[in-house]
């Protein structure tokens, strides 16, 4: 019978969940191995065979804090109207990026300060990519339906939304209130377009 190998004497999640918080408060620059490790309760050895070097953990992390923490993403996508999706993708960042237990900000944010045109600069452009996408693709079907008007610009629209909620991740981490955010969501969405309205059959003459 081969022999499977020594079983690790640590729970892998909970390692994972250590270092997104390492990064999360530190970056991926500020972040040593020592940090790491030791918020991880591992060694280096046990680091590198369960999670590779410090590059690849950072992948990692980067994919458990969207697994974990952008959910009112795919809630805020799933609205029927466009006005209501961006008001969900507002209002769902300004609570998480100020969720109490957490560090204020936001991952990708906070990170972002990579060596320039390392992997890592590149993951977390990608990841605000692929939100900006998904964005656009539905502000470009609520146009098709009619639910947002014909001379609306889909791209334009997801990239205002980016945005501001980048720039809440950054009020955040300097301290600002929630509901000083959510007040400023509320604001951002006096610049978003209003539903198309159709007339009712007593309107029309």
């Amino acid at each position: 019978m081969a022999n499977s190998g020594r079983p690790r004497g640590f729970d892998t999640d909970t390692a994972l969940d250590a270092a997104v918080n390492v990064f999360w408060r530190r970056g991926y620059d500020g972040a040593s191995l020592s940090d790491l490790t030791a918020a991880m309760g591992i060694n280096r050895p046990s680091l590198y065979a369960a999670f590779g070097d410090k590059a690849e953990l950072f992948q990692k992390a980067l994919q458990r804090y969207v697994d974990s923490n952008m959910g009112y993403v795919t809630d805020a996508l799933n609205q029927t109207t466009a006005h209501a999706v961006a008001a969900a993708f507002l209002t769902g960042n300004a609570l998480a990026v100020t969720m109490p237990g957490r560090p204020a900000g936001c991952l990708s944010v906070q990170a972002a300060v990579a060596p320039e045109g390392s992997t890592q600069q590149a993951l977390l452009a990608e990841n605000r990519t692929n939100i900006e996408t998904l964005l656009s693709d539905r502000f470009r079907r609520a146009i098709a339906e009619e639910d947002l008007p014909a001379g609306e610009d889909a791209d334009e629209l997801a990239t205002f939304l980016i945005t501001a909620t980048t720039g809440f991740a950054i009020r955040a981490a300097d301290g600002t209130p929630r509901e000083t955010l959510l007040a400023t969501a509320h604001r951002v969405m006096a610049g978003f377009p209003a539903p198309v309205t159709t007339p009712t059959e007593g309107d029309t003459k």
